[in-house]
């Protein structure tokens, strides 16, 4: 297993603060947050694409499961990688005006796609938005090639994010009481309904599926860390419970064999 020296170096304090008082911005600004972020993003994945395979992301394919109205297809085509997006909300892939080639509109769950059909296959933020998100990881190892990457990167219920826009606390009381005290506030329902668009998803769980996916071979476990950490707090993902509440955001990085 790599000692990821490239993701380590770059996974800095200053980066952690500048993306923590980013998050504001995803509703009042919504296009400078989420280019920040995709840059953030295609950053990481070259890094851990050079750790684990030893190579950039120029040339290689890439799978966007998720990829929203098209922030992100900059940043990777910038890199000289071919980006393709898949979105099933029809909503999503228009909002932003946008409209980059290869944008798809599909299912997370039965992606349009020959086997072994990308040389990297990646989800942000997408695993709390679905009902059945390690179905979603199975199909993204299916059209991912042989010593490809499958990195999946999410939202931790328990960690002070869990709840999105309805508050850093609220949901600790309950998805549902999160979501009417948003109505309350605000006068209309939250962008992301808990139990419909929304879901309680544990740290434990991506853990558990990852491992899963390991002992059956299909895989290398090659990372599990926290993405919005410095690298010194990554140790946080091997303690139990305290990982639900600190972790807030969880990386998933397999390798297929």
């Amino acid at each position: 297993m790599s000692s990821f020296p490239h993701t380590r170096r770059a996974a800095t304090l200053a980066r952690s603060l500048r993306l923590l008082f980013s998050f504001p911005q995803e509703q009042r600004d919504p296009e400078n947050f989420y280019r920040s972020l995709a840059e953030d993003t295609a950053t990481q994945l070259e890094n851990l694409r050079r750790d684990c395979v030893g190579t950039s992301l120029k040339g290689s394919s890439i799978l966007d499961v998720g990829g929203g109205p098209g922030y992100f297809a900059d940043a990777f085509n910038q890199r000289g990688a071919s980006y393709t997006a898949v979105e099933p909300d029809a909503s999503e892939l228009s909002a932003a005006g946008l409209y980059p080639p290869r944008q798809i509109r599909a299912s997370g769950h039965a992606l349009p796609f020959k086997d072994e059909a990308f040389d990297l296959s990646f989800s942000s933020n997408v695993v709390e938005h679905v009902p059945r998100p390690w179905a979603m990881g199975e199909e993204m190892l299916r059209v991912t090639r042989r010593g490809g990457l499958v990195v999946l990167s999410y939202t931790i219920w328990l960690g002070p994010f869990g709840g999105h826009e309805t508050g850093l606390w609220p949901h600790y009381l309950g998805g549902e009481f999160a979501r009417k005290r948003y109505e309350r506030i605000h006068g209309r329902p939250p962008k992301n309904i808990f139990g419909h668009s929304l879901f309680a998803v544990s740290c434990a769980e991506g853990m558990h599926w990852a491992k899963e996916v390991a002992t059956r071979g299909q895989a290398e476990l090659e990372l599990l860390f926290p993405r919005y950490h410095p690298s010194w707090a990554w140790w946080l993902v091997n303690i139990p419970v305290v990982r639900e509440f600190l972790v807030s955001n969880l990386v998933i990085v397999l390798r297929k064999l």
